[in-house]
């Protein structure tokens, strides 16, 4: 997943002092060890918002690790920014492979930037556990060092399906995407299962554009019950606006590209009301167990509450501190990268334990809708589909 997002002044203000925070001190041996952890993701650029949310989630994990007690060393963050950029991945990447300090890194986010990253990762023998890239093929390209949070596009184009075929009881559904390798990638999961499901698939592809008048009159014409759009929310607006002015009266759906707040602000609450958002990131502000996280998370964030895939960020370097802590302060890259391997706790988002190739065991996927101009948690799609 890619999210794509426009920030405000105030969010470069917040890149700036994350990396600020992230400077000073050296790892040195004994109990006065000192690691650095590193974030690399896009903390510029129209993904920006998306890479601080992450980023907090990580710095979140890392205060409270510190504050703690219980480690015989002291952490800090390092940040690399990638824009969210393939181009620009490698050299963020290398920037921390360059650091000395860095013992592990938390990221990238995007499927994208994780491709043009990982085999730089590898070659170093340093940890890299992104939150969120879920092309299926990062786990099949001999990375060894890489983990992930978020279950892959596969698994999630085939538990929404599942949705659809039997929590919806759709009979006809409207597949399109945007053309990307995320969207092709989701839409192709989704549309075979749906198949499989016994359902009628009509599927579209249409790449990003400002208007989707033309393209809603194609989807009502065809009396599908529901919509479902493969790729991000700066397009996910308009093609719901579209679809509501066109008097399409069924069910409107989008996977993880789409499932931050941005698109209730987009579409306008109106359009966007009773839109379904699914994706495989949960959401700790509305579950009562991770309220120490959620406060902890607003204090770092200036108030800001946690935003789309916080907590598995948050909940990955988590999970790198609880290898550190197994190892102790003399600890080593491929160490921590071998000990990773067999990491199982009780994050805020999920267990977090990994099967051999790197994906997160536990591929929960959630559906959001929308009611009332927010975005509401309904459940994963296993709690909702039932036995």
């Amino acid at each position: 997943m890619a999210i794509r997002t426009v920030t405000a002044a105030a969010a470069g203000m917040l890149a700036v002092a994350l990396s600020a925070g992230a400077c000073g001190g050296g790892l040195s041996g004994g109990r006065h060890a000192q690691y650095a952890i590193g974030f690399q993701g896009p903390l510029s650029g129209a993904d920006q918002q998306f890479g601080l949310d992450a980023a907090n989630g990580a710095r979140t994990a890392v205060e409270q690790a510190n504050r703690s007690g219980r480690l015989p060393f002291t952490l800090r963050l390092v940040t690399a920014d990638d824009s969210g950029s393939a181009r620009q991945a490698p050299s963020a990447a290398q920037t921390l492979i360059d650091n000395p300090d860095v013992i592990a890194v938390v990221g990238p986010l995007s499927s994208d930037a994780a491709r043009a990253s990982e085999a730089l990762y590898s070659q170093a023998g340093l940890l890299s556990v992104s939150p969120a890239a879920t092309d299926p093929r990062l786990t099949g390209l001999g990375f060894v060092s890489f983990y992930r949070m978020a279950a892959s596009d596969t698994v999630q184009g085939t538990a929404t399906a599942d949705y659809v075929a039997k929590a919806l009881k759709s009979r006809k559904v409207f597949s399109l995407d945007d053309g990307s390798a995320y969207g092709t990638a989701l839409s192709g999961a989704f549309e075979k299962e749906l198949r499989a499901q016994g359902v009628a698939v009509t599927h579209d592809t249409v790449e990003p554009t400002r208007g989707y008048t033309a393209e809603a009159a194609k989807i009502i014409s065809g009396n599908s019950d529901t919509v479902f759009y493969a790729g991000y929310h700066q397009e996910f607006a308009p093609l719901t606006g579209a679809l509501r002015a066109g008097g399409f009266s069924g069910a409107v759906m989008s996977g993880d590209g789409a499932t931050g707040d941005r698109f209730v602000t987009e579409a306008g609450a109106a359009n966007a009301e009773g839109a379904y958002l699914i994706g495989p990131c949960g959401d700790p502000a509305g579950d009562p167990r991770a309220a120490g996280f959620v406060a902890d998370y607003e204090r770092v964030a200036g108030g800001a509450k946690p935003g789309a895939c916080s907590g598995e960020a948050y909940d990955a370097t988590s999970a790198v501190v609880e290898a550190l802590r197994a190892l102790g302060p003399e600890a080593g890259r491929e160490a921590v990268t071998q000990t990773f391997a067999s990491v199982d706790l009780q994050g805020v988002t999920k267990r977090v334990a990994f099967a051999p190739s790197g994906d997160v065991a536990d591929t929960a996927v959630y559906v959001y809708q929308v009611r009332g101009g927010r975005r509401n948690l309904l459940g994963t799609t296993a709690a909702l589909i039932g036995p």
